[in-house]
């Protein structure tokens, strides 16, 4: 009864707009994941689903591993000349940088179609509509699997060394983190995952909480070389020498959950994304709080994170040739994707954020979150959420980004201002000719 009702509810939905598609269209949906859980079993049910729904449309889903491996996947294939995908999820990151190839096409078109467009875009979290415009606001993708990061800690050892309440500073939090470690790495007060390639996103919270996201609202503006970014760096590449919570270097993104839930780490900063599966094998009180790795404000606190995941891009690149009956068929699924009955079920299946706030008061995700509250602190913490990491060429920027954080974080790089004013200077460089 509940899949019957679940059908009839989206069968409204997606019909709304009067939007159909002709005869025998195959939808090509690529999609990465980041987190443990069943991520394909759970899209091709979504896929059949949609085929109930819509009998003449059939999406063929194809996972293609990590963000990266797909995003390269997809470049290689425009660039020998093929179609792609219709659709993909791909980084909210990747958004200026597929505009400026002039593959994708925006979702704005088919929004404004919508019976009510400005119901649509109101029930999706602001937060997560930050990385899905354009400098001008154009709307060119839609929130599928999105994720803050968010500190986790074992509520069982916190209360045992005496803390009562989550960090809600970085002073506190490092406090938390030398009372809770013990001596020869035998359990780890704090783990962050710098280490693997990728720390610009889990450094973002460090210097949002402090005052300075490293991104500006336009594409061109980076804040490298700031004060505030810098003190931050610091204090991130400390955790790991001088004060000893956590290996130098940081840990590795997939170990990093593995150790918690083994019991070698007391707290964690990780993806939203990844809750479901602490939650759900931890042996000890699993708590989630907002990332605390700010200097106390007036209020005491030091709060702030960044959005992370992917978008939905509708691909059109140029020699493809998709007829409008193809397009309008690919936002059908992109929608459905983006639907609050899907966000739901999405939600309760994987711990990403649910993007649209309707949502939250559909099951399963609401019997979830009222289980497990959890759910709601990460949904909470888009109040401190900040815009994750883009720019005009992303690629090439965060790539100079990311090794500057590295060889700072591991110690290659031992003056870290120096080692950001040199990266300030080459992402300048870079974008001189979009200013």
């Amino acid at each position: 009864m509940r899949k019957v009702l679940f059908l009839v509810a989206l069968f409204v939905l997606l019909t709304s707009a009067g939007v159909m598609a002709q005869d025998g269209i195959t939808i090509e949906f690529y999609f990465p994941t980041a987190v443990d859980a069943p991520i394909n079993e759970i899209i091709q049910g979504y896929a059949d689903q949609f085929h109930e729904l819509h009998p003449d449309i059939t999406v063929v889903p194809t996972y293609t591993g990590s963000y990266t491996q797909t995003r390269d996947t997809i470049r290689t294939e425009l660039n020998g000349g093929g179609a792609g995908p219709d659709v993909a999820v791909m980084l909210t990151t990747d958004l200026y940088s597929f505009i400026d190839e002039g593959t994708i096409v925006p979702a704005q078109d088919y929004i404004d179609a919508l019976e009510d467009p400005e119901a649509f875009v109101s029930d999706i979290f602001p937060a997560f509509l930050a990385n899905s415009k354009d400098e001008e606001g154009t709307i060119w993708s839609l929130p599928f699997q999105r994720s803050t990061v968010i500190l986790y800690y074992n509520a069982d050892l916190l209360s045992e060394a005496g803390i009562e309440n989550a960090p809600t500073n970085r002073d506190e939090l490092l406090a938390a983190a030398q009372a809770l470690t013990l001596p020869n790495g035998e359990r780890w007060g704090l783990l962050v995952p710098f280490a693997g390639g990728f720390p610009i996103w889990v450094f973002q919270p460090f210097a949002i909480g402090n005052g300075r996201n490293i991104t500006g609202e336009a594409p061109t503006t980076v804040y490298m070389n700031d004060p505030q970014v810098i003190d931050a760096l610091d204090f991130a590449t400390k955790l790991g020498t001088e004060y000893a919570v956590g290996p130098a270097g940081g840990s590795v993104w997939g170990d990093t959950p593995t150790a918690f839930l083994n019991g070698q780490a007391a707290m964690i900063i990780h993806t939203t994304g990844t809750m479901t599966n602490l939650l759900n094998n931890a042996t000890f009180n699993v708590g989630a709080a907002f990332v605390p790795m700010g200097l106390p404000n007036d209020e005491g606190v030091g709060y702030g994170t960044v959005t992370g995941g992917g978008n939905t891009y509708i691909f059109n690149p140029p020699g493809a040739e998709r007829s409008p009956e193809e397009l309008e068929a690919a936002w059908l699924w992109s929608e459905f994707l983006a639907s609050p009955e899907i966000q739901s079920d999405w939600g309760a299946a994987t711990g990403y954020i649910a993007a649209r706030a309707s949502a939250w008061e559909l099951d399963p995700l609401a019997a979830r979150a009222a289980e497990h509250p959890q759910y709601l602190v990460a949904r909470d913490q888009l109040a401190y959420a900040a815009a994750e990491f883009t720019s005009y060429r992303a690629i090439d920027t965060q790539n100079i980004i990311n090794a500057t954080l590295s060889s700072v974080i591991s110690g290659a790089a031992t003056d870290a201002a120096a080692a950001m004013a040199s990266a300030q200077e080459q992402i300048d460089a870079l974008l001189e000719e979009y200013r």
